[in-house]
């Protein structure tokens, strides 16, 4: 099964589950608890922490939750905030979901330093509840701006061309897609 987050995330071939961490993360039970999925591939976009490029598009078994907060010794957390379906490698990345977009471009390199490259709202939530229900699953991102001040500005100028090229880069080989996932 393929989700995206919806609202302005839609693919006429994918699930939309809501914006968000909390949005996505109820959606996406229901749906689990109605018709179990033997599979999930989470779309969508993301925004890249400085070394990923505007319109990469990269896969990803791996996700965590940190908050910014958290790189000034102003926060902690008792959760297990990072989920990855395979061993954690260099060549992986690590997608970090907040419910707040940074904007902080010196953020940046707290975050690269710890192998995480992408942040997207939904797929830390996407990926605790494929652990619940122990459904195997993967992010499919494409990069449409970086996390710096002009974050949503450049979110905006380049997301219609990015869903296009996604879209286009999906529907190309939807079963190769599929088989990178499952053979990690």
């Amino acid at each position: 099964m393929i989700v995206c987050a919806g609202n302005i995330e839609f693919f006429d071939f994918a699930t939309p589950i809501g914006v968000g961490l909390i949005d996505s993360a109820i959606t996406l039970s229901e749906i689990c608890i109605n018709t179990t999925p033997k599979f999930l591939l989470f779309i969508g976009t993301a925004g890249s922490y400085g070394e990923k490029k505007i319109f990469d598009i990269i896969r990803s078994k791996s996700a965590c939750n940190i908050e910014n907060s958290y790189f000034a010794s102003k926060a902690y957390t008792p959760v297990d905030n990072l989920i990855s379906t395979t061993p954690l490698v260099s060549r992986e990345t690590i997608v970090n979901s907040s419910n707040y977009i940074t904007t902080d471009v010196s953020l940046g390199s707290h975050y690269i330093s710890r192998g995480i490259h992408l942040e997207n709202m939904e797929f830390y939530a996407v990926m605790k509840v494929a652990q619940r229900f122990n459904i195997p699953v993967g992010g499919l991102f494409i990069v449409t701006n970086y996390c710096d001040s002009n974050a949503h500005r450049d979110f905006k100028t380049n997301h219609a061309k990015a869903i296009q090229m996604l879209e286009e880069y999906i529907r190309q080989d939807k079963d190769k897609i599929f088989g990178n996932f499952s053979n990690g």
